[in-house]
């Protein structure tokens, strides 16, 4: 789970680029940004993914061969009954989709993992979607073969070897969606770092979209809070990430009932990270006369 640290940094980082005085507009940052700051992450995520798709991959195309064997026979017999063609149409869907995946999960195999390159990682996160998608077809396909199969009793024992196949690749299918979507399958142990990393980067976002919002909410207050002890206080003749730095401070301390001592400190080392060598020592002067108001109002 995401840090307090963590998540103000993104936050000063946020304020930063939009800048909040004719800047870029904060919502159409939003994605950008997001896409920016956690691009280290998300790429960890999607190596993670990629191995734990590429385990699950093993052996599958002993059991794709088999289908596919099985599938000839099956469809020269049903060939032969005009009354079952949709179940010989979706056999032909299912070993389609099956090349598709087979195609889909090539592709991801073929990229590299120990490349920083954005593209690179641009390419892998659409591969993977792409073989999801796939691979979600191909589950319906074959749910709706072997369904189909139950309205044709007199046929199910030629169809049956066919079936087990289709059955015996679905099993695949299952686990994909364990890993596409591990959030909602706590009970399963070796998908634990999938499931908290993709749970950190969602509270990380949601948790500094929070503060931002809270910020914004309340900007021309907080400036007004921050006039009443810098003197000559104008946003513009302040350091862009000082500007922020005291921004989310005086928010946390007058609207978000944050302990001054906390804020003051979180900011301080906030302004030694981002800020010039003089941040820290003018951030921690402002904030200090900033707190006495605050008892004040208290």
């Amino acid at each position: 789970m995401p840090s307090r640290r963590q998540i103000r940094e993104a936050v000063i980082q946020f304020l930063y680029c939009t800048d909040l005085e004719g800047g870029a507009d904060p919502t159409a940052m939003r994605e950008p940004f997001w896409e920016f700051v956690t691009e280290s992450d998300r790429r960890s995520l999607q190596i993670a993914t990629f191995r734990t798709v590429h385990h699950l991959a093993v052996g599958r195309d002993v059991r794709l061969t088999e289908f596919m064997e099985r599938k000839t026979v099956a469809s020269a017999f049903l060939s032969a009954h005009l009354e079952a063609e949709s179940l010989k149409i979706e056999l032909n869907r299912i070993a389609e989709l099956e090349s598709k995946w087979s195609s889909a999960f090539d592709r991801v195999e073929r990229l590299p993992r120990n490349d920083d390159d954005d593209a690179v990682a641009a390419a892998m996160e659409s591969a993977l979607k792409d073989l999801f998608r796939i691979d979600r077809e191909l589950a319906l396909s074959r749910q709706r073969f072997l369904h189909g199969i139950e309205d044709f009793p007199s046929l199910r024992g030629q169809l049956e070897a066919s079936a087990a196949s289709v059955r015996r690749l679905q099993r695949i299918s299952d686990r994909m969606r364990m890993v596409e979507e591990p959030e909602r399958f706590p009970e399963q142990a070796d998908l634990t770092k999938l499931r908290e990393s993709r749970a950190g980067l969602l509270e990380l976002r949601r948790d500094s979209d929070a503060i931002v919002n809270g910020v914004l909410q309340h900007k021309a207050r907080i400036d007004d809070q921050l006039a009443q002890v810098v003197e000559n206080f104008s946003p513009e003749r302040i350091d862009p990430v000082d500007r922020a730095i005291l921004r989310l401070a005086a928010y946390e301390i007058f609207h978000a009932g944050t302990p001054s001592k906390v804020v003051i400190n979180e900011a301080i080392e906030l302004a030694k990270r981002f800020g010039t060598t003089d941040s820290g020592r003018f951030v921690n002067g402002v904030l200090d006369r900033l707190a006495k108001e605050a008892s004040k109002v208290s």
